[in-house]
């Protein structure tokens, strides 16, 4: 009594959008500037201009960076700027913010650019359980251009998904 086990799944019509697929491949670094700072803190215009020019900023080349400061220090708006302009030359994404923000960055870009016509008039499963850190934000992202376009989406698994949303 062996008979053969059939996948139902991938004979449908059933897509599956998975973010894992569209995960950044380029290193996500950050860059810290209270390491440009007096004792972390005081920010001296001249010293820091200086540190930035000797600043091997190479190293960058095609990263994903955010800029932050792990102290409590009062930056100026000028500052964070004057250290994009010189990673802009090198890195793929420069933001202003932590790894979330910049994964969520990173997908808007990436998601725009997508063609979804596969997804047209066919129902969707936007993936979960990812084993990568894809942010929450960015599942709402997908759904915004799946929405447009799939016969129904679901989230989750084949075998578990839960239903968001079916066109009327």
């Amino acid at each position: 009594m062996s008979e053969e086990i059939i996948n139902k799944v991938a004979q449908s019509s059933l897509q599956v959008f998975d973010l894992e697929d569209y995960f950044p491949t380029q290193p996500i670094t950050g860059v810290d500037i209270s390491q440009w700072l007096e004792e972390g803190f005081l920010l001296r215009e001249k010293e820091f201009r200086a540190a930035l020019q000797e600043h091997s900023w190479e190293k960058y080349n095609h990263h994903l960076v955010y800029i932050y400061c792990s102290t409590d220090a009062i930056i100026p708006a000028w500052a964070t700027i004057l250290v994009a302009s010189y990673l802009n030359p090198f890195a793929e994404i420069v933001i202003h913010g932590n790894k979330k923000e910049l994964l969520v960055n990173y997908y808007q870009r990436e998601i725009a650019s997508l063609n979804f016509n596969k997804y047209q008039d066919n129902p969707c499963i936007l993936k979960g359980c990812s084993k990568k850190p894809v942010p929450e934000e960015v599942y709402v992202i997908a759904l915004q251009y799946l929405q447009k376009v799939a016969k129904s989406v679901m989230y989750g698994e084949a075998c578990s998904a839960v239903p968001i949303y079916k066109k009327r």
